[in-house]
């Protein structure tokens, strides 16, 4: 039910955001999706990471005062990176032409006001997440997030000239709805007979407030030391996590406009990544875990749960691959019309398509890397995983040092293909892995990784065809072309899945057992 509504609500805010692209501008969108949004998330992320970590950890031992009393040192933390990192935004990091993008300043205080109410929600979040309200999170969450996208929508066909202001006062709105919904469910549940039955530590809302007392300490001081340590790592964290829109802010290499067509098409082509590979990835990183124990090497494991092992690996790298193979063959030619359709001219008539046509190659190498890097992290011992962290870092850090160089070079192109590089050696080095760990052993997971010749030939013909299709049908011809040229990839697409099919057996087999059949699986 939980996912179901996640689906339905994704699905709204999808079509609220592509409906607002058609109002605004693209120097607006960057400003909001890069810049401001930057700091929020760095604010939110610097002050309440560390302490979700530490309060997460071994919580059936923890003194729930303790704990609450840790989480609310968020908001005064979060106050201060607001007024720090606000002054950054507004006097050092370059400010817009007033008369392109009004209300700047407005916008910088709002994002940073709206950091620091959600961090109140913090001490509820943390008691909902150890105790397992998943579907509080869900339906809080999603619902901020239409009631944001709804507004945002209303007020630019309304007063489109706010600007800035209206997607500052949107986001205000979205935090104090997400922070209200937390608030309101526990001033109903505690206390309750259902919080009861459920053993919930507290028995009134007034224990979640910070109380002094003499008889003992105000925080638990091993757990305060713990998220310290995790505060640490949380700098280094967040600049990899947002290194692009960091060097985007920071180092001025693109434009505002620039900026927002990046954002837009990063988020829409990376939506097969979120809803196809990450799924297969999780589900299967499970499997892994199960069938083979940590750090023994194949001799050392049991031959059935090894075939098996080998066997899943091979289908689901070639699976994952077909997918990647399929998508960048038939993107090329229907970027353009996807991101007309998604964004209007906004985001088709300028450097959009190109970038979305590069992205289907870092959405094959992510399908790619998504699977290898499964099975090695499921496989690694303690010692191996700590070793690729170092290795991990040291490809984060020179991703950031490429991505500069190849942006001042080839523009908002250089982003995508400084990530394919990066993911080009991470995948490299799982391969090398899983050559080294199945060596002196009779199985070969990587010996059938090429698509069949009939496969080949199928996705070959079908870029050509398309191509050629999007050349003379698409897409300043009205739309009786457009739908012309879609069948043409409908039928393309139909001859292409019928050859994959009649000719990878196996992998049909695989499809078949694992993802159709009705009967319960003992693998996986």
């Amino acid at each position: 039910m939980s996912l179901f509504i996640q689906v339905v609500f994704r699905i709204l805010t999808f079509a609220l955001n592509a409906f607002t692209l058609r109002y605004v501008s693209k120097e607006v969108i960057g400003i909001v999706n890069v810049r401001l949004t930057l700091l929020y998330t760095t604010i939110v992320f610097l002050a309440r990471e560390a302490f979700r970590k530490a309060c997460l950890s071994h919580s059936a031992q923890q003194s729930w005062r303790h704990t609450i009393h840790l989480t609310w040192l968020a908001v005064p933390l979060g106050i201060c990176w607001s007024l720090v990192l606000g002054w950054i935004w507004l006097n050092i990091l370059e400010v817009p032409d007033p008369a392109v993008i009004p209300h700047y300043g407005p916008g910088v205080l709002a994002f940073g006001f709206s950091a620091v109410i959600e961090l109140i929600a913090e001490p509820f979040w943390v008691l909902a997440q150890a105790h397992l309200f998943v579907r509080l999170k869900v339906i809080a969450e999603s619902l901020a997030v239409i009631v944001r996208c709804s507004v945002t929508v209303i007020l630019v066909l309304i007063w489109p000239h706010w600007g800035l202001l209206i997607f500052s006062f949107a986001q205000v709105l979205y935090t104090s709805l997400l922070s209200l919904c937390y608030i309101l469910y526990f001033a109903k549940f505690v206390g309750s007979q259902e919080a009861e039955k459920k053993s919930f530590p507290l028995h009134s809302m007034m224990e979640f407030s910070p109380r002094y007392s003499l008889s003992q300490d105000f925080l638990d001081w091993k757990q305060a030391w713990l998220a310290w340590s995790f505060f640490k790592q949380s700098f280094l964290k967040q600049i990899l996590t947002e290194g692009e829109r960091y060097v985007m802010t920071f180092l001025n290499v693109l434009s505002f406009g620039d900026q927002g067509v990046y954002d837009i098409v990063n988020n829409l082509g990376s939506l097969v990544a979120r809803f196809i590979f990450l799924p297969l990835e999780e589900s299967f990183y499970v499997y892994f875990s199960k069938v083979m124990e940590r750090g023994k090497n194949v001799k050392s494991q049991r031959k059935e749960e090894m075939s098996a092992a080998s066997e899943v690996l091979e289908s689901l790298l070639k699976l994952v691959t077909l997918i990647g193979l399929v998508i960048l063959a038939f993107g090329y030619a229907y970027s353009h019309l996807a991101l007309d359709i998604y964004g209007g001219s906004l985001l088709s008539a300028g450097s959009g398509p190109v970038l979305l046509r590069v992205y289907c190659l870092y959405v094959l190498l992510l399908a790619i890397n998504g699977v290898t890097e499964c099975f090695t992290f499921a496989s690694m011992s303690k010692e191996e995983v700590d070793r690729f962290n170092y290795i991990m870092l040291g490809l984060s850090l020179s991703f950031l040092c490429l991505s500069y160089y190849m942006t001042t070079w080839l523009g908002s192109v250089g982003f995508i293909l400084a990530n394919c590089f990066n993911m080009g050696l991470r995948i490299a080095h799982s391969l090398h892995y899983i050559w080294k760990y199945y060596r002196g052993s009779p199985y070969r997971p990587l010996s059938e990784l090429t698509p069949s010749p009939a496969v080949i030939c199928a996705l070959a013909v079908s870029a050509a065809v398309t191509g050629y299709s999007e050349v003379t049908l698409c897409c300043d011809m009205g739309w009786p072309s457009r739908l012309v040229h879609v069948l043409v990839g409908a039928l393309c697409l139909s001859v292409t899945l019928a050859a994959i099919v009649l000719s990878e057996e196996k992998l049909t087999h695989f499809i078949r057992s694992h993802f159709l059949s009705k009967k319960p699986k003992k693998k996986v």
